[in-house]
């Protein structure tokens, strides 16, 4: 599981930062969370391919978070795209895109499925047999979602000189993965754990836009290894973090904490600051393992 940042500030764009846009990559998808503007530049200057994205969560409409998407959209068929693009956000997202592509003359070539959300409670909006994405309702000015990624538990893993030892044929290796025992042809049964290993812990990622502080998703986060969470303002500045519905490092640093997430992320700085360093030191007096997010910068996990 990486995690590309390709934006991580507030509000206005400058000259040497940019508005909020990340991509996840987890069990050969790519996902595209949020996408403000020159989120397509961002992805030409860290080699993800285009093609690559076929699903796009928006967590608002608030315009640093989907002002790139009726440019990302174009550029799209520009290029010839045939595949379809899903795109999961806040009812009225598609009214907003498909007005701008109709004024513009510049309707796509390809299927562009919008799913547009408005419940207030957490819903399974993405699943295959390997990830499953839900909702994280959050308390922002408008109506905004955070959303949950999860592996799902993978294949058990062969254990190959078990499989040999007992001269077992290749055509059973799926079977075997699929947690089954093998019977051999003297009427000896030979246990599933007996010839695979366990699959790899399931990896999960919480990404938490714009919102006050709200304890109440700790128990749908629980245990999350990386938690991405807003941080826009210093403690010093908690009143206008408050004023505005968004969240200081401190309160971020608690939900963390209370969650027990292998890492917290902090992003969305306030363009008012600086240096985000002491976003970092303000969060480690609560939580320990912190790390700033930053444009262009990639995690694994």
């Amino acid at each position: 599981m990486n995690l590309t940042i390709l934006g991580c500030y507030a509000a206005t764009p400058r000259a040497m930062t940019n508005a909020t846009s990340q991509v996840l990559e987890i069990k050969g998808h790519l996902f595209l969370i949020d996408c403000g503007e020159g989120t397509q530049v961002q992805l030409r200057k860290n080699k993800i391919k285009f093609s690559r994205i076929n699903h796009i969560f928006i967590s608002h409409l608030h315009g640093d978070h989907f002002f790139g998407l009726p440019g990302l959209i174009s550029t799209f068929r520009l290029l010839g795209r045939n595949k379809e693009m899903h795109i999961y956000g806040p009812k009225g997202i598609k009214e907003a895109i498909t007005l701008l592509l109709k004024l513009g003359d510049s309707w796509t070539n390809f299927p562009l499925i919008f799913h547009e959300l408005v419940s207030k409670e957490s819903q399974v909006i993405y699943e295959d047999e390997k990830t499953m994405v839900e909702t994280i309702p959050l308390n922002h000015r408008v109506y905004t979602n955070g959303f949950l990624f999860r592996e799902k538990l993978g294949e058990r893993k062969l254990h190959i000189e078990a499989v040999n030892k007992y001269k077992i044929d290749t055509s059973q290796y799926r079977n075997i993965k699929n947690g089954r025992s093998i019977t051999l042809d003297d009427g000896q049964v030979i246990s599933n754990s007996a010839l695979t290993f366990d699959p790899p812990n399931p990896k999960a990622y919480a990404y938490c836009s714009d919102t006050a502080h709200k304890p109440d998703i700790v128990p749908q986060i629980k245990g999350v290894d990386a938690l991405y969470h807003e941080a826009t303002f210093l403690d010093s500045e908690a009143h206008l973090a408050k004023k505005t519905r968004h969240t200081t490092a401190k309160e971020a640093a608690s939900i963390a904490q209370a969650a027990r997430v292998g890492t917290l992320i902090l992003g969305h700085y306030s363009t008012r600051y600086r240096s985000i360093e002491p976003f970092k030191e303000e969060a480690r007096t609560i939580f320990e393992s912190v790390l700033l997010a930053d444009d262009g910068k990639v995690f694994e996990f």
